[in-house]
């Protein structure tokens, strides 16, 4: 079968196209930008790349058209799919429908933390010699790919909330009827398709529904939201972490943290990852493994080994003694969470947070007055306002002259190379690229040591 992918670059369509080639089928794609990392790794898989949505690839006539939610009514190549009459699906759908039927399928749902757990999970199968096909909303550094089809039964997937297609308005993770699903918490996000935190509760109820009797749901005992979910209605057994009567870790120094299972000792556990935030994506991926036969033992093992996700608390490089970090956080939580966990790294080292509010839900304001408390432990703030529908230097303005605020990305760079001294630890947020702010400020800083 030939198949066309339309938003093929994005990091889940890209999943889809190296999954649809290692199972046979000829793959083709496009998007609006092509270009390396994503291109190249798709050209590798010998997967044939068209830049654009030009009217004239409706001539490739593929069996198939599979359509990203980056493709909009108004789209050249869409409309000229739809005034043919040609067979059109969703990338969760195609997924759905030619690769899990048949396999097991552990789902990672939840506002924060999905990719991460998502990887840990797919991680501890791997270890455990169970070759799980999966597919990552990032990139796992042990296995250096977000995606593959896998030759064992179970199929681990990032299970997102955001809305399918524009034909299709329901969340992506409605499509892949889990036997076990994690949720690790529900927040307001997304505020470009959610009206508020209730219609996303509604669809994680829908999820829910989707989870068989004889499946398994893993929760985060302690969020409010998921009990509400639960409430309104549960058919599978549920097991939780973060609680006593379940999954819970106690610290016992360093990275050193006794595993218990209701209330029982399991042995000591090492994570390699900083933050409470990660303390429970592990005690989720180990219960999700335990749900497919994998002895909490071999788990933790495995996560002992566990060597993190790209972009997600990623060191990009040192000179002159200043380290910059790479993380995606770009929600108040998330970034509080991240900045956290690396002052638990770094003690009282100077953190020097650079941030991009990029994110739909942060560039519409809906976050604004929780900018400030969720960047209370960095030294110093460095914010990019270009493109805000709202006031930054007045959100942030609680944190005084610790801020800095400008739209002029050059200056930006600038004010943080001379602030930034040896020991310092430069961390940039940001769901994009960010103009490659990583690598310009590590060559400046190799410049002058």
């Amino acid at each position: 079968m030939h198949i066309h992918i339309l938003g093929v670059c994005g990091t889940f369509m890209g999943g889809i196209a190296a999954i649809a080639k290692a199972s046979g089928h000829r793959v083709t794609g496009c998007d609006l930008n092509v270009y390396p990392p994503m291109s190249t790794q798709l050209e590798s898989q010998g997967i044939e790349l068209i830049s654009g949505w030009g009217a004239e690839q409706i001539a490739l006539q593929p069996d198939m058209w599979v359509v990203g939610n980056v493709v909009s009514r108004g789209n050249p190549l869409m409309e000229a799919i739809l005034n043919r009459g040609d067979r059109f699906v969703s990338g969760p759908q195609w997924l759905a429908e030619n690769v899990l039927p048949g396999r097991r399928v552990l789902a990672v749902a939840g506002t924060h933390g999905k990719t991460t757990t998502s990887s840990m999970l797919a991680w501890i199968l791997e270890a455990s010699g169970l070759d799980p096909g999966f597919l990552i909303g990032g990139v796992p550094l042990d296995f250096g790919m977000s995606a593959r089809r896998g030759s064992g039964r179970n199929f681990v997937i990032e299970a997102d909330e955001y809305d399918t297609a524009f034909f299709d308005k329901r969340s992506k993770m409605i499509h892949y009827r889990p036997s076990v699903a994690i949720v690790n918490n529900i927040e307001f996000d997304h505020a470009d398709i959610f009206a508020d935190l209730a219609s996303i509760e509604t669809q994680f109820h829908y999820f829910i529904r989707t989870v068989p009797a004889e499946g398994r749901l893993v929760v985060n005992d302690a969020d409010p939201a998921i009990q509400r979910v639960l409430a309104r209605g549960c058919w599978t057994p549920v097991e939780k972490f973060g609680a006593r009567d379940g999954w819970s870790a106690r610290r016992q120094g360093g990275q050193q943290l006794e595993l218990r299972l209701g209330g029982k000792s399991l042995g000591v556990m090492h994570l390699p990852l900083q933050g409470q935030h990660n303390i429970e994506n592990a005690l989720a991926a180990i219960a999700a493994a335990h749900a497919c036969g994998v002895q909490a033992t071999d788990a933790v093992a495995a996560l002992a080994r566990f060597r993190g996700v790209r972009r997600r608390m990623e060191l990009r490089g040192t000179w002159g003694g200043v380290a910059v970090w790479d993380d995606f956080a770009h929600h108040p939580t998330a970034i509080a969470t991240t900045i956290s966990g690396l002052r638990e790294k770094v003690g009282n080292a100077r953190i020097l947070a650079v941030l991009e509010p990029r994110s739909n839900t942060m560039k519409a304001g809906v976050m604004k007055d929780r900018l400030a408390s969720s960047l209370d432990q960095a030294d110093l703030v460095f914010c990019y306002s270009a493109n805000l529908g709202w006031d930054a230097g007045a959100a942030l303005a609680p944190l005084g002259v610790r801020a800095r605020v400008g739209d002029d990305f050059d200056k930006l760079v600038g004010a943080v190379l001379r602030e930034a001294r040896a020991g310092d630890q430069v961390l940039v947020m940001s769901n994009g690229g960010f103009g490659g702010i990583h690598e310009l400020l590590l060559k400046a800083l190799s410049a002058r040591a």
